[in-house]
Protein backbone atom coordinates (compact mmCIF):
# COMPACT_ATOMS: atom_id res chain seq x y z
CA UNK A 1 0.00 0.00 0.00
CA UNK A 2 1.35 3.41 -1.02
CA UNK A 3 0.34 6.44 1.04
CA UNK A 4 1.27 10.01 0.09
CA UNK A 5 1.18 13.20 2.13
CA UNK A 6 1.28 16.60 0.43
CA UNK A 7 0.58 20.15 1.56
CA UNK A 8 -0.99 21.28 -1.69
CA UNK A 9 -1.61 24.96 -0.82
CA UNK A 10 -5.08 25.07 -2.44
CA UNK A 11 -6.34 21.86 -3.99
CA UNK A 12 -8.51 23.58 -6.60
CA UNK A 13 -5.71 25.86 -7.79
CA UNK A 14 -3.22 23.01 -8.00
CA UNK A 15 -5.47 20.22 -9.24
CA UNK A 16 -3.45 19.97 -12.50
CA UNK A 17 -0.29 18.98 -10.64
CA UNK A 18 -2.24 16.71 -8.29
CA UNK A 19 -3.57 14.94 -11.38
CA UNK A 20 -0.06 14.74 -12.82
CA UNK A 21 1.21 13.16 -9.62
CA UNK A 22 -1.61 10.64 -9.38
CA UNK A 23 -1.19 9.56 -12.99
CA UNK A 24 2.56 9.12 -12.67
CA UNK A 25 2.83 7.65 -9.16
CA UNK A 26 -0.62 6.17 -8.38
CA UNK A 27 -0.62 5.99 -4.57
CA UNK A 28 -3.47 4.05 -2.99
CA UNK A 29 -4.29 7.04 -0.80
CA UNK A 30 -3.23 10.67 -0.84
CA UNK A 31 -3.45 12.88 2.25
CA UNK A 32 -3.64 16.59 1.49
CA UNK A 33 -3.22 19.63 3.72
CA UNK A 34 -4.13 23.27 3.16
CA UNK A 35 -6.91 22.34 0.77
CA UNK A 36 -8.39 25.82 1.37
CA UNK A 37 -11.99 25.04 0.43
CA UNK A 38 -15.23 23.99 2.04
CA UNK A 39 -16.28 20.35 1.77
CA UNK A 40 -18.85 21.06 -0.95
CA UNK A 41 -16.22 22.88 -3.05
CA UNK A 42 -13.70 20.04 -3.09
CA UNK A 43 -12.93 18.86 -6.67
CA UNK A 44 -14.52 15.41 -6.28
CA UNK A 45 -15.15 14.89 -9.99
CA UNK A 46 -11.50 15.50 -10.88
CA UNK A 47 -10.39 12.80 -8.48
CA UNK A 48 -13.09 10.38 -9.58
CA UNK A 49 -11.94 10.76 -13.18
CA UNK A 50 -8.53 9.56 -12.02
CA UNK A 51 -9.90 6.48 -10.24
CA UNK A 52 -10.04 7.94 -6.72
CA UNK A 53 -13.62 7.54 -5.55
CA UNK A 54 -13.44 7.57 -1.74
CA UNK A 55 -13.17 10.77 0.28
CA UNK A 56 -12.75 12.00 3.85
CA UNK A 57 -12.83 15.79 3.89
CA UNK A 58 -12.50 18.34 6.68
CA UNK A 59 -12.49 21.72 4.97
CA UNK A 60 -13.19 25.38 5.60
CA UNK A 61 -13.42 28.47 3.47
CA UNK A 62 -10.11 29.92 2.34
CA UNK A 63 -7.87 28.47 5.04
CA UNK A 64 -6.40 25.24 6.36
CA UNK A 65 -8.35 22.10 5.43
CA UNK A 66 -7.31 18.45 5.23
CA UNK A 67 -8.47 15.58 3.04
CA UNK A 68 -7.81 11.90 2.45
CA UNK A 69 -8.64 10.56 -1.00
CA UNK A 70 -8.38 6.86 -1.78
CA UNK A 71 -8.83 4.21 -4.45
CA UNK A 72 -10.00 1.80 -1.76
CA UNK A 73 -13.09 2.04 0.44
CA UNK A 74 -12.45 3.62 3.81
CA UNK A 75 -14.44 4.74 6.81
CA UNK A 76 -14.35 8.28 8.17
CA UNK A 77 -13.43 7.92 11.83
CA UNK A 78 -13.04 11.40 13.22
CA UNK A 79 -12.31 15.08 12.65
CA UNK A 80 -10.88 16.45 15.91
CA UNK A 81 -11.04 20.13 16.77
CA UNK A 82 -7.76 20.79 18.58
CA UNK A 83 -7.62 23.82 20.90
CA UNK A 84 -11.32 24.49 20.20
CA UNK A 85 -10.44 26.92 17.42
CA UNK A 86 -12.85 25.52 14.84
CA UNK A 87 -9.99 25.01 12.38
CA UNK A 88 -10.01 22.11 9.92
CA UNK A 89 -6.67 20.56 10.82
CA UNK A 90 -7.33 16.85 11.32
CA UNK A 91 -9.13 13.95 9.71
CA UNK A 92 -8.77 10.21 10.31
CA UNK A 93 -9.95 7.16 8.38
CA UNK A 94 -9.92 3.41 8.73
CA UNK A 95 -9.18 0.77 6.10
CA UNK A 96 -10.33 -2.83 6.60
CA UNK A 97 -7.37 -4.36 4.70
CA UNK A 98 -8.81 -7.87 4.63
CA UNK A 99 -9.76 -7.83 8.29
CA UNK A 100 -6.62 -6.18 9.73
CA UNK A 101 -7.55 -2.54 10.30
CA UNK A 102 -5.27 0.32 9.29
CA UNK A 103 -5.89 3.82 10.61
CA UNK A 104 -4.54 7.00 9.01
CA UNK A 105 -4.48 10.37 10.78
CA UNK A 106 -3.88 13.41 8.57
CA UNK A 107 -2.72 16.62 10.32
CA UNK A 108 -2.01 20.22 9.48
CA UNK A 109 -0.26 21.66 12.54
CA UNK A 110 -0.40 25.48 12.87
CA UNK A 111 2.57 27.26 11.28
CA UNK A 112 3.08 29.52 14.29
CA UNK A 113 3.62 32.94 12.73
CA UNK A 114 6.97 34.72 12.61
CA UNK A 115 7.95 35.50 16.20
CA UNK A 116 8.91 32.50 18.41
CA UNK A 117 7.51 34.02 21.60
CA UNK A 118 4.15 32.91 22.90
CA UNK A 119 3.76 36.06 25.03
CA UNK A 120 3.68 38.39 22.02
CA UNK A 121 2.61 36.03 19.24
CA UNK A 122 -0.79 34.29 19.67
CA UNK A 123 -0.10 32.11 16.61
CA UNK A 124 3.01 30.67 18.22
CA UNK A 125 1.13 30.09 21.47
CA UNK A 126 -1.56 28.26 19.50
CA UNK A 127 1.05 26.03 17.86
CA UNK A 128 2.60 25.06 21.17
CA UNK A 129 -0.79 24.38 22.74
CA UNK A 130 -1.80 22.31 19.71
CA UNK A 131 1.28 20.11 20.14
CA UNK A 132 0.60 19.68 23.86
CA UNK A 133 -2.96 18.60 23.12
CA UNK A 134 -1.76 16.17 20.44
CA UNK A 135 0.61 14.50 22.90
CA UNK A 136 -2.06 14.25 25.60
CA UNK A 137 -4.61 12.81 23.17
CA UNK A 138 -2.19 10.23 21.72
CA UNK A 139 -1.26 8.97 25.17
CA UNK A 140 -4.74 9.13 26.73
CA UNK A 141 -6.57 7.47 23.81
CA UNK A 142 -3.79 4.97 23.08
CA UNK A 143 -3.82 6.17 19.49
CA UNK A 144 -0.91 3.97 18.39
CA UNK A 145 -2.49 0.68 19.46
CA UNK A 146 -2.67 -1.41 16.30
CA UNK A 147 -1.69 -0.43 12.76
CA UNK A 148 -1.65 3.35 12.64
CA UNK A 149 -0.10 5.96 10.32
CA UNK A 150 0.13 9.67 11.13
CA UNK A 151 0.98 11.99 8.26
CA UNK A 152 0.91 15.64 7.47
CA UNK A 153 2.46 19.05 7.42
CA UNK A 154 3.55 19.21 11.05
CA UNK A 155 5.35 22.52 10.43
CA UNK A 156 8.43 21.52 12.45
CA UNK A 157 11.81 20.38 11.19
CA UNK A 158 13.10 18.56 14.28
CA UNK A 159 16.60 17.38 13.40
CA UNK A 160 19.71 19.40 12.58
CA UNK A 161 19.86 17.88 9.10
CA UNK A 162 16.16 18.67 8.52
CA UNK A 163 17.10 22.30 7.80
CA UNK A 164 19.65 23.97 5.55
CA UNK A 165 21.39 25.56 8.55
CA UNK A 166 20.77 24.44 12.12
CA UNK A 167 22.60 27.46 13.55
CA UNK A 168 20.85 30.02 11.36
CA UNK A 169 17.37 28.65 12.09
CA UNK A 170 17.55 28.08 15.84
CA UNK A 171 15.46 31.22 16.41
CA UNK A 172 13.24 30.75 13.35
CA UNK A 173 9.76 29.32 13.82
CA UNK A 174 9.70 25.64 12.75
CA UNK A 175 13.13 24.78 14.20
CA UNK A 176 13.24 26.44 17.62
CA UNK A 177 14.20 24.27 20.61
CA UNK A 178 10.78 24.54 22.25
CA UNK A 179 8.99 23.35 19.09
CA UNK A 180 11.41 20.48 18.66
CA UNK A 181 10.96 19.52 22.32
CA UNK A 182 7.17 19.52 22.08
CA UNK A 183 7.18 17.53 18.84
CA UNK A 184 9.45 15.05 20.59
CA UNK A 185 6.81 14.64 23.29
CA UNK A 186 4.21 13.90 20.61
CA UNK A 187 6.49 11.23 19.16
CA UNK A 188 7.25 9.75 22.59
CA UNK A 189 3.56 9.70 23.54
CA UNK A 190 2.89 7.18 20.77
CA UNK A 191 6.37 5.68 20.41
CA UNK A 192 6.05 6.64 16.75
CA UNK A 193 8.51 5.51 14.10
CA UNK A 194 9.83 8.40 11.98
CA UNK A 195 9.54 6.46 8.72
CA UNK A 196 11.40 9.01 6.61
CA UNK A 197 14.48 8.71 8.79
CA UNK A 198 14.15 4.94 8.72
CA UNK A 199 15.24 5.20 5.06
CA UNK A 200 17.41 8.34 5.12
CA UNK A 201 20.04 8.46 7.93
CA UNK A 202 19.80 11.35 10.39
CA UNK A 203 23.23 12.52 9.23
CA UNK A 204 21.93 13.28 5.71
CA UNK A 205 20.03 16.38 4.63
CA UNK A 206 16.32 15.80 3.96
CA UNK A 207 13.85 18.52 2.96
CA UNK A 208 10.20 18.65 1.85
CA UNK A 209 9.65 22.43 1.66
CA UNK A 210 11.39 25.33 -0.08
CA UNK A 211 10.18 28.92 0.28
CA UNK A 212 8.53 30.80 -2.57
CA UNK A 213 10.74 33.75 -1.63
CA UNK A 214 13.90 32.20 -3.05
CA UNK A 215 14.66 33.46 -6.56
CA UNK A 216 16.24 30.10 -7.38
CA UNK A 217 15.07 27.57 -4.77
CA UNK A 218 17.06 24.72 -6.32
CA UNK A 219 20.36 26.57 -6.41
CA UNK A 220 20.08 27.98 -2.87
CA UNK A 221 18.53 24.73 -1.55
CA UNK A 222 17.46 26.35 1.70
CA UNK A 223 14.92 23.69 2.56
CA UNK A 224 13.25 22.28 5.65
CA UNK A 225 11.62 18.92 6.42
CA UNK A 226 8.19 20.08 7.54
CA UNK A 227 6.20 17.11 6.22
CA UNK A 228 6.25 13.80 8.05
CA UNK A 229 5.02 10.22 7.97
CA UNK A 230 5.01 8.32 11.26
CA UNK A 231 4.05 4.70 11.89
CA UNK A 232 3.06 2.76 14.98
CA UNK A 233 5.35 0.00 16.14
CA UNK A 234 2.90 -2.60 14.80
CA UNK A 235 3.86 -1.47 11.28
CA UNK A 236 7.62 -1.54 11.81
CA UNK A 237 8.22 -4.69 9.76
CA UNK A 238 5.94 -3.58 6.91
CA UNK A 239 7.90 -0.47 5.88
CA UNK A 240 9.34 -1.01 2.39
CA UNK A 241 10.16 2.31 0.70
CA UNK A 242 9.99 6.07 1.14
CA UNK A 243 10.26 8.72 -1.54
CA UNK A 244 10.38 12.53 -1.48
CA UNK A 245 9.44 13.83 -4.94
CA UNK A 246 11.77 16.82 -4.97
CA UNK A 247 11.20 17.50 -8.67
CA UNK A 248 7.56 18.43 -7.98
CA UNK A 249 8.82 21.76 -6.65
CA UNK A 250 9.63 22.64 -10.30
CA UNK A 251 6.22 21.75 -11.70
CA UNK A 252 3.91 24.42 -13.13
CA UNK A 253 2.43 26.60 -10.37
CA UNK A 254 3.85 24.33 -7.64
CA UNK A 255 3.14 24.11 -3.95
CA UNK A 256 6.07 25.11 -1.77
CA UNK A 257 5.87 21.55 -0.37
CA UNK A 258 6.49 18.33 -2.31
CA UNK A 259 4.82 14.91 -2.01
CA UNK A 260 6.22 12.31 0.36
CA UNK A 261 5.22 8.67 -0.15
CA UNK A 262 5.62 5.58 2.02
CA UNK A 263 5.13 2.00 0.78
CA UNK A 264 3.88 -0.65 3.21
CA UNK A 265 3.78 -4.42 2.74
CA UNK A 266 0.20 -4.88 3.91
Amino acid sequence: MKITTWNINSVRLRMPIVAQFLKEHAPDAICLQETKCRNAEFPYSDFRALGYEHFAINGQKGYHGVAIVSKQPMELLETRDFCEKGDARHVSVGFANGGTPLTIHNFYVPAGGDEPDREINPKFAHKLDFLDEMAEWIQRDRVTDGRVILVGDLNIAPLEQDVWSHKALLQVVSHTPIEVEKLGRVIDAGRWIDTMRRFVPKEEKLYTWWSYRASDWEKSDRGRRLDHIWASEALSETLEQMHVLREARNWTRPSDHVPVTISLAI
